[in-house]
């Protein structure tokens, strides 16, 4: 046997064990953090994409009968203020006589505006029906040419291989004259 003494720790070692353990840990986390925020980051959308992520429509200049489209995402939405013979033949159909049961009443927050995305659900065309001269279909409202989808006075699918109706966006009126989508 060997008289040579093994070394013992000390408490003043121990605590200088963990304080360096603890630190370089914490160092470590926050390194850590700091090369994965910009990769965090990069996933929230640009300014750009943001500023199309509502649109805010003023109603006051669109005549009673009259039609206007306006981008809302990258996809037209069709504001029509409709008049009483168009809300009146809207209410009067029977959800039975739908391909797609929606009434005129869910579609709409004031039955004299309807906002929904111009974007046929079968094929994604734009129909037809938004200037005075289009063609608008057996029901008077809008007419898909690519493939023969017609679509009534409240947007919902009448005729056609379309399996849904012209869908309507989130909107809210900021104003009696302005709504805002999205």
């Amino acid at each position: 046997m060997s008289d040579t003494a093994t070394p013992t720790a000390t408490p003043d070692d121990k605590t200088r064990r963990d304080f360096l353990l603890l630190s370089t840990a914490t160092v470590g986390a926050v390194g850590t953090a700091l090369a994965v925020w910009p990769l965090v980051d990069s996933m929230n959308p640009a300014a750009d994409t943001l500023a199309l992520s509502t649109t805010e429509v003023d109603l006051e200049p669109i005549a009673e009968g009259q039609s206007i489209t306006v981008v809302w995402q990258g996809k037209p939405v069709f504001v029509r203020h409709r008049t009483a013979a168009e809300i009146k033949a809207a209410e009067a159909v029977g959800l039975g006589d739908l391909v797609d049961p929606e009434t005129d009443k869910d579609r709409v927050q004031k039955p004299k505006w309807l906002i929904m995305v111009g974007v046929c659900t079968h094929l994604g065309c734009i129909p037809l029906g938004q200037k005075a001269n289009d063609p608008k279909g057996e029901f008077g409202g809008w007419f898909c040419p690519c493939h023969g989808s017609h679509y009534d006075t409240s947007g919902r699918i009448r005729k056609g291989p379309a399996p849904k109706n012209l869908p309507v966006p989130a909107y809210t009126y900021l104003t009696d004259t302005t709504i805002k989508i999205g």
